[in-house]
């Protein structure tokens, strides 16, 4: 099995210039960076402010963890009464990944995490934004390795968008799928 990067070098580049007739290797679209968020939402709801804590506490725990870097709070930047949020307010957690961390990651998503998950049947092709990026939505943190499920209290999903160079949504597509993502 290739590694991310030395499939991308050996077989991706090629590939990705015989298709779209590309005459330079620095025009071919790559992954640029991998981030990983999650949303506290209904977790955190009705809950004391302790309570609350220890959620934000296992959450961050958890998402650094997988991603092997420290996750970072995002925080309300306005207060908006119709969704009792107060400016200030923890919302979530997200991880930025570049270089070897990102394709780590990616290894482990494409080989480990996704055939581990329930009723896995590929990866739909409509997750694809007109920029070319794609974004995964995964229902349970459990399904990766390094998170012990008898040890966890509360599941949480996450959102994982992976920013490419490509110019459109056919050149992100054909990248991901040499690079081996299983999509539909």
């Amino acid at each position: 099995m290739l590694r991310l990067k030395e499939k991308y070098t050996k077989e991706v580049i090629g590939e990705m210039k015989k298709k779209f007739g590309l005459k330079s290797t620095m025009a071919v679209p790559r992954i640029k960076k991998v981030v990983v968020n999650t949303g506290f939402g209904k977790l955190i709801t009705g809950k004391g402010a302790d309570e609350q804590k220890k959620i934000f506490d296992e959450i961050i725990q958890g998402l650094s963890l997988i991603c092997g870097q420290r996750a970072s709070l995002t925080i309300a930047k306005k207060s908006i009464a119709g969704f009792k949020l107060r400016q200030g307010t923890p919302l979530g957690a997200r991880v930025t990944l570049r270089g070897r961390r990102m394709e780590d990651f990616l290894d482990r998503l494409i080989h480990v995490v996704l055939p581990r998950s329930r009723d896995f049947r590929g990866l739909s092709s409509s997750s694809f934004d007109n920029q070319g990026n794609f974004t995964i939505g995964i229902e349970e943190h459990v399904f990766f390795p390094e998170i012990l499920p008898e040890k966890v209290k509360t599941n949480f999903g996450l959102e994982i968008t992976i920013a490419t160079t490509a110019k459109n949504k056919e050149r992100g597509s054909a990248l991901l799928q040499l690079l081996g993502f299983p999509i539909k």
